[in-house]
């Protein structure tokens, strides 16, 4: 897969996903927005999430408080924003995949070709994160909000070290937000 030509695109449906949230939902406080995938690479998604949906949640929920805000499954628009332009980037990494696994199922890969799907699920997430960050150093959420937001990337079904977290985190956020999030991780259990 030619990963230049995928961050290209990423970029662009990322920008688009944005800007779709806010001319639809910056009324609610845009507060936070996330790229997404899942273990088996198939996919990469935005999340959005506002203070209006977080403060309700807050409200109702005994639940952690903190999962509500960093954990991006409980977030009001998780999938939405630029779903045609997303499509076509699962469609190609879903294809890559296919391919790369020659009708096996990811999880029972072995050798040359585990080695070979662990490097582009990889990838792919480096890649997803280096978007992030390339429009977090633009200023391009802060630019269309008027304020620094939460950023993060996460993967379905996929665990993270909490270093490796605590990495992205920081990567991604170099605010009062990082510092509480990273201070979240800290309480994960090994």
């Amino acid at each position: 897969m030619n990963f230049a030509e995928l961050k290209k695109k990423i970029e662009i449906a990322t920008k688009q996903a944005f800007l779709e949230m806010f001319e639809k939902h910056g009324k609610e406080g845009i507060c936070a927005f996330s790229l997404d995938s899942d273990e088996g690479a198939w996919t990469v998604g935005p999340a959005t999430d506002t203070t209006k949906h977080l403060e309700e949640r807050l409200a109702e929920d005994e639940y952690d408080d903190l999962w509500l805000k960093y954990g991006t499954p409980e977030w009001e628009y998780e999938g939405d924003g630029a779903d045609e332009l997303f499509g076509e980037i699962c469609e190609l990494c879903r294809n890559e995949v296919q391919e790369m696994c020659k009708g096996k199922i990811v999880y029972h890969l072995k050798g040359e070709d585990k080695e070979n799907f662990e490097k582009f699920q990889r990838q792919l997430f480096e890649t997803c994160i280096e978007v992030l960050e390339k429009l977090k150093s633009e200023n391009f959420f802060k630019q269309i909000v008027g304020k620094d937001i939460l950023l993060l990337f996460s993967v379905s079904d996929y665990d993270f070290s909490k270093k490796e977290y605590a990495e992205i985190v920081a990567r991604l956020n170099d605010n009062e937000i990082r510092n509480e999030c990273l201070d979240w991780i800290k309480t994960w259990s090994d």
